[in-house]
């Protein structure tokens, strides 16, 4: 099951009935873009007892195409690393 942006502001604009649902819409933008910013910059996100997340690099090398054997250049890329807390990932996999 995929989550949608959508989903989550009617999720809580049920929640908190006295928010108007373009002020909840601006506020799920507005803390989605920190948090692009963040890991642009670099910079380790932590959500307490949810998650975290932390861009990592990866160095330049030198790797082989598997096909044909041949020595390809691969260049320096940005990835994120996710890390679920105990007590999240506790309350996802236990059975109802």
């Amino acid at each position: 099951m995929s989550v949608v942006k959508s989903d989550l502001i009617k999720e809580l604009a049920d929640n908190y009935p006295n928010f108007l649902k373009k002020d909840l819409t601006r506020l799920f933008e507005i803390v989605v873009n920190e948090i692009q910013d963040a890991l642009k910059r670099g910079e380790r996100i932590e959500l307490r007892d949810v998650f975290a997340l932390e861009p990592r690099v990866q160095k330049a090398r030198i790797s082989r195409n598997p096909k044909t054997n041949e020595k390809v250049n691969t260049p320096e890329k940005k990835a994120i690393l996710f890390k679920m807390s105990k007590n999240w990932a506790k309350n996802i996999n236990e059975k109802k």
